[in-house]
């Protein structure tokens, strides 16, 4: 595959890559009692309700250099939300531009976004749902960039995860299509990348566990990421450690693991 001197690339026409970033995150709770069980349920439904959905979105727009040109939110009864977002791309400032898209380095977090610019749609939908009768609870959340032409949705990758804080999550990026030179040789993909983690920040990478499946000649890119250190009373809700005797903290710690591990690895454990 030649990518050599890509960003120098002169093109005849747009350039009809299109370039997607799939993204699933999920937060574990345990909680005790039924009532427990809601109030979890009500908490992520009102932390991450459409509005502030809507601005985490924005804010993604901005880091990969899109125009919003329309917004469609909706919160759902009894749980979950959706934003989607149709975008487009622009002429691009040339101080944005240099480090932004080509570099295969980690993008901004959220207390340094800066950027203004503009491709195709970006989508959240969220699902929070318990267990029936285990005291477990999850929380989904799903994401789309979809972006065509040069901007890429990889620098957004930096700012969701700490957007979300989540437990689990499973990454997906994959370049379609092709875009042809003056001369019109195709190009298949337009910047170089040999894995998702460079987009990840050290600070990130450093706390998490993390698998790479790639198929490189279809310039498919795949990461699972689960957090290494456990901590059971950030996985309580209503109640803390010191409420549970010995017997319990051990019983629920099995249950919050085979949770998160069926979900990392896709498949149910039939022995806790």
């Amino acid at each position: 595959m030649e990518i050599k001197n890509i960003k120098k690339l002169k093109l005849y026409g747009f350039n009809n890559l299109t370039k997607t970033l799939s993204f699933n995150m999920y937060d574990i709770c345990y909680a005790k009692t039924t009532e427990d069980c809601k109030g979890y349920i009500e908490y992520i439904d009102e932390q991450y309700n459409a509005d502030r959905l809507t601005n985490i979105l924005t804010s993604v727009a901005n880091i990969i250099g899109a125009n919003i040109l329309n917004i469609a939110k909706e919160d759902y009864d009894p749980q979950g939300a959706s934003v989607t977002m149709l975008v487009a791309e622009e002429g691009v400032h040339e101080e944005v531009v240099h480090d932004s898209h080509d570099a295969e380095t980690p993008g901004p977090i959220p207390d340094a976004v800066v950027a203004h610019l503009d491709k195709s749609h970006i989508t959240v939908h969220t699902y929070p749902e318990s267990h029936p009768d285990d005291g477990i609870s999850t929380f989904r959340a799903d994401i789309d960039v979809s972006t065509c032409g040069r901007i890429s949705p990889l620098k957004a990758l930096n700012y969701l995860i700490h957007s979300f804080d989540s437990d689990i999550m499973t990454i997906d990026y994959r370049v379609r299509g092709f875009t042809r030179d003056v001369n019109g040789k195709k190009f298949f993909i337009d910047h170089k990348i040999n894995s998702i983690q460079n987009y990840i920040s050290t600070d990130i990478k450093d706390r998490f566990q993390m698998i790479d499946v790639n198929v490189y000649q279809d310039n498919i890119f795949h990461t699972k990421m689960i957090l290494k250190e456990f901590d059971l009373d950030n996985y309580l809700f209503g109640i803390t450690k010191k409420d549970l005797l010995a017997g319990e903290k051990k019983k629920i710690k099995a249950k919050l693991k085979k949770e998160m591990s069926e979900i990392f690895y896709g498949k149910n454990v039939t022995k806790v």
